[in-house]
Order: C-alpha cells, then structure tokens, then sequence
C-alpha cells in the first residue's frame, strides 16, 4: 500500500501536462462522479474537485449522490454504464456492498477509481485513493489526550460502521488512548457521520452523564452536533472536543475556540489524483500508479495553524 504526502502528491499533479483549452483535450468523453452526500462540505469538495479537474482535461461530466444507499448506487453504476463513461470515479457506500457495482463496471469494461473509501475487495478497482485513517487517527488522538491529560471522563462518536474509515479511526483512537488507564470513556455512541444525530446522541449522553471533561469524534460533523449539544446544556466551557476531516466549519469552530482541533483528510488532492490517473489510464490502457491501494497523509490543524487554511481542505505549507 503506497502512502502519499501532500506535497509528493502536488508535485506529481503539477508535472503532469494540463490540456484544458487545446483542441486535443476537448471531448474526451464521459468520466462520472459518484460521492456519498453534497450537503456535507467534505464529499461537495470531493465531488466538485473531481468534477473541475475532469473538465480541465476536456471531459463532460455528471456529479450523483448514492446517500450511503447501495441499491442507488447501483442504479447509478448502471447509468455511466449506459452512458458510455470513459471511467468512473465512486466513493463507495459500502465496503462489502459495493463490491458488486464496482464488479460490475469493470465487467463493462468501465475502469473504476475509489475514492476516500475501500471496499473489502482488491483486484477489481483500478485505484482506491484514500487518507490514512490510521496516522491520522493516532495524530489526533495524540493532540487530544495532550490538551485533556492523564485522567479524564470522555465520550467518543463512531461514524457509519458500514464505512471501514470508522473502525479504523476508533482503533487508532484506542490504541493511543489505551496506554492512559486513567482516561475512562464513559459512552460510544455511533452517530453515522451527521450533525444532527452527534447532537442527539449527546443530548442523551449528557442526561446520562453529567460529568464529561472531552469528546473525541470519528469526524466534525458529529463533533459539531456534540459541540452544540454541550453548548445548549451550559458544559461546553472548558470540554476538549476533537473533530476529523478538516472541514470550513470545524476550522471556524476552532477559531471560535469550541473545537479544539480537526484532522485534514486531504480529500482536495486525492480526489484531484483520482481524475488524473483515470485520465493516465484511458489515453495509456494501464495504471499510473502501480499500487491500487494509495494512502494520503492527513494533517492536523490547531488553533496554532488554522490560518493557514486557505480553500476547503487545504492547508498551506
């Protein structure tokens, strides 16, 4: 599996020739789009990323929304198939269940790019582009467990299990968190990635605990619903809550002094290389990259860095 700095991964995107506006480049044909849902700023960026890079280099493209849902996910594979797409770039519903859809373009002979998230399945895909869940998780819980100390009550949000990225962060979560004995989490609720259900979910937590020092969260939707949740209860003063993707709002949140941090998934630059290794694979026949599975490096951002955020998920150097 291949692990990619944003730096490394800029500097492949940028000796790579731009064709947009040659007469070569245009109508290169169809390359679909498929994130999970656009209301969330994370998979809009993904989606509009890939989108823009894609018309860059000349193709026509449709951006669509699965909504976690494998059976449109599937009605959607079924659309670029009939479409004609060149190839397809999928964040996938569902590590076990979009196997099949993923099977299925590539019977069609559609090559497929993944993106932000696996399936449990190799050989299929011709690239799954992905953060690195596990360094990114241990960067997090590392920076957490230093603003909370040795002993503390805490509460952790687990995103959508059907999503491998969830099992992965907590490990990496309980993995660093494990060697403070002192450190007692008091409640794990999945929250499935949504605002509204980490607020929810928090309410009940704190009817049933009141006494809570932090929140870690499997991403900063459900770190911003918990932050609203403790806000609407008087406790947010002085509770360490820590987020992960890197999203506008976190970084306002931490400017607002509610969230402590975010860890940036580089969602920018690897829905960007999604496209132009699916671009390399249609004029060439094969992979750009050797490894199917590409790991990239998340970044942490504190109240320390946070204005170095200069775009959605981009932190400059």
């Amino acid at each position: 599996m291949m692990t990619f700095t944003k730096r490394a991964l800029l500097a492949a995107a940028a000796s790579l020739p731009l064709m947009a506006g040659s007469a070569w480049a245009q109508d290169q044909g169809l390359i679909s789009i498929i994130v999970t849902e656009p209301a969330n700023p994370y998979w809009f960026t993904e989606g509009e990323v890939a989108r823009t890079t894609a018309e860059e280099l000349g193709y026509e493209t449709t951006v669509a929304a699965h909504k976690g849902d494998t059976n449109t996910e599937s009605n959607l594979i079924d659309a670029a198939i009939t479409n004609g797409a060149k190839a397809i770039i999928l964040d996938p519903a569902n590590a076990d269940g979009s196997v099949g859809v993923v099977r299925k373009a590539t019977d069609a002979g559609i090559p497929v790019f993944l993106v932000n998230a696996e399936i449990n399945e190799s050989g299929i895909a011709i690239a799954q582009l992905v953060s690195n869940n596990a360094q990114g998780a241990a960067l997090g819980a590392v920076a957490w467990q230093e603003m909370v100390g040795d002993e503390a009550k805490f509460v952790e949000l687990f995103g959508n299990p059907s999503d491998n990225n969830a099992a992965t962060r907590s490990n990496g979560y309980n993995t660093v968190l494990s060697q403070y004995p002192t450190l007692e989490k008091v409640a794990q609720e999945v929250a499935n990635w949504d605002r509204t259900q980490g607020y929810n979910k928090m309410q009940s937590i704190i009817q049933a605990n009141p006494e809570i020092d932090a929140v870690i969260s499997g991403n900063d939707e459900m770190a911003l619903g918990a932050i609203a949740a403790l806000k609407e209860a008087g406790k947010l003063e002085g509770t360490i809550v820590g987020g992960f993707d890197g999203s506008p709002d976190a970084v306002d949140a931490i400017k607002a002094g509610e969230l402590a941090y975010t860890v940036l998934q580089p969602v920018a630059v690897f829905a960007e290389a999604a496209v132009r290794q699916a671009d390399y694979y249609i004029k060439n026949g094969e992979p750009m990259v050797a490894e199917e599975k590409q790991l990239f490096d998340c970044v942490l951002i504190t109240a320390d860095n946070v204005d170095k955020y200069t775009a959605p998920f981009v932190l400059s150097e």
